[in-house]
């Protein structure tokens, strides 16, 4: 199922998006699509009876409906930094022995075509097309990369955007470059896991005023999804409506050969991974 979320910012509407393109309304089915939902079998199972019985779900006209983030009450965004072969060489890193971690505040999450704000101040904000996991089960010690598979409800497009300065030369924790406002798009779609039958064989791509940038594919990972449900799951509990976000491949402007071309306002970032859906930001100052 494709699944999201409709609306104004902060009074989205669950939705979905049937076999023939139609957008349906689901409020009459389910609140919200959330963790409590992704947790809850007979509520999903509901949501798919309805969704393959004609006339049930009333369409919804989707000209001039926003799309917000696919998934409500995000409970903690966990990220994988280098996680991708061709990123680490071209930013000169050495491949890492264990994943990388660091956090994103759920507030950073918008939707996919929200606007994205250039910090205050910033001359290094950077672009990162990235698969987002979503968690639908409880995961605590689990002990395979199957486990980890077993625990994840679905998968959406995000975008990792970044501060350079702010992540790397200012000292501390890379949080600090990660957590501006509008920092994480996400959606269109919460697709759920059964229409992903390998998560390691998703194309990437982003371009930046129409250039493309990042062409890569989740193949070049160096930790695959089910490996970091599991390893994360040693080192915290992961809880329905838990987002990890998997690292980027190469192609950011911090890989780049000098001047580096780092976003400013007035710039336009499009991303896609296949099957998940397609975002666009216009990029204005905060």
């Amino acid at each position: 199922m494709k699944l999201l979320r409709v609306g104004t910012a902060g009074a989205e509407r669950p939705a979905l998006l049937d076999r023939d393109g139609t957008l349906r309304d689901l409020a009459g089915i389910v609140p919200d699509i959330d963790g409590d939902l992704l947790a809850d079998a007979s509520a999903l199972a509901r949501v798919r009876a309805a969704a393959d019985a004609p006339g049930v779900l009333p369409a919804l006209d989707p000209a001039g409906l926003r799309v917000g983030p696919p998934l409500g009450r995000i409970g903690k965004i966990v990220c994988i930094g280098l996680n991708y072969h061709d990123h680490a060489a071209e930013t000169g890193a050495a491949i890492p022995e264990e994943p990388i971690l660091f956090f994103k505040a759920p507030d950073t999450v918008v939707g996919p075509e929200d606007t994205v704000l250039v910090p205050r101040g910033s001359r290094k904000t950077d672009w990162e097309v990235e698969l987002a996991v979503v968690i639908g089960r409880t995961a605590r010690y689990l002990d395979s990369a199957e486990e980890g598979l077993a625990h994840v409800a679905g998968y959406a497009t995000a975008h990792d955007v970044s501060e350079r300065e702010f992540q790397i030369e200012r000292g501390g924790t890379w949080d600090k470059g990660k957590n501006c406002e509008t920092f994480n798009p996400l959606g269109p779609w919460l697709v759920t896991a059964d229409e992903v039958p390998d998560p390691q064989a998703l194309p990437l791509r982003l371009w930046v005023n129409g250039e493309l940038k990042q062409n890569g594919t989740t193949a070049e990972q160096i930790f695959p999804v089910g490996e970091v449900v599991r390893y994360l799951s040693h080192f915290m509990t992961l809880y329905p409506g838990d987002v990890i976000n998997t690292g980027t491949p190469a192609g950011v402007a911090m890989g780049q050969p000098e001047p580096k071309p780092y976003l400013k306002a007035g710039d336009v970032v499009e991303l896609e991974v296949e099957g998940l859906g397609r975002q666009r930001q216009e990029l204005k100052g905060a």
